[in-house]
């Protein structure tokens, strides 16, 4: 395996909670939504199905409106009509908590002379107000937002701009995430990968998996 000098991460669910802002929200106002659980579950799977529609679609909107309306279907569909949590729980998504391992992982990273990059399907505005929030703005070399293509993950034209931005063939990639679908578009793109499996899910039936399994980013050390 040729030697590996750029680590890149996915955002959402890899180095933030996507559960975070749910959590929060839940913690301010009790009992008003009968289930949080399924707001966060339903918010999230709906956010991604839309960012995989409106790539097949051709019709890009970027992820902080991609964001929104899946929130309003979520609402719709718990029948809920609160226009003051729809704006803290937005609010809230743009400083996302990141996971308690994240600040010492990459800094394990750095100081073994790794670049590190950030490849998300956010807003560059999103990625910069949840860095700045977990004060993660000065661990990465390149905070790269699908924005630059137009298109979401896992596409591969989103991948294809690690090549663009770091100046590295895909050979030297170590790229990190949570979600099974973006290892495999990672994977088939040409990058080596590393799941962080953080709720031992099982493994997505998908003809690129993960070069490692790892529960957690504490782990990342052992492998890069």
């Amino acid at each position: 395996m040729p030697s590996r000098k750029i680590v890149v991460f996915d955002a959402y669910g890899t180095v933030f909670d996507v559960a975070g802002a749910v959590r929060q929200a839940s913690a301010e106002a009790g009992p008003l939504v009968a289930d949080w659980a399924a707001l966060a579950a339903t918010w999230r799977r709906k956010q991604l199905e839309y960012s995989w529609l409106r790539t097949l679609l051709g019709a890009h909107a970027d992820f902080a409106e991609v964001t929104a309306e899946a929130l309003d279907w979520t609402f719709e569909a718990l029948g809920l009509n609160d226009r003051a949590l729809r704006g803290r729980l937005l609010a809230l998504y743009d400083r996302l908590p990141s996971f308690p391992e994240v600040a010492q992982a990459l800094d394990t990273l750095k100081h073994r002379g790794f670049s590190l990059a950030l490849l998300s399907n956010g807003t560059p505005a999103m990625l910069k107000s949840a860095l700045a929030a977990n004060a993660l703005q000065d661990r990465f070399d390149a905070v790269i937002s699908v924005e630059e293509a137009g298109v979401y993950k896992p596409s591969p034209q989103v991948y294809a701009l690690v090549e663009q931005r770091m100046a590295v063939t895909r050979d030297k990639v170590l790229f990190v995430s949570s979600n099974g679908w973006d290892v495999a578009g990672a994977a088939r793109f040409g990058f080596a990968t590393v799941w962080v499996n953080r709720d031992a899910s099982p493994m997505d039936r998908l003809p690129h998996g993960p070069n490692h399994i790892i529960p957690d980013l504490a782990r990342l050390s052992v492998i890069a």
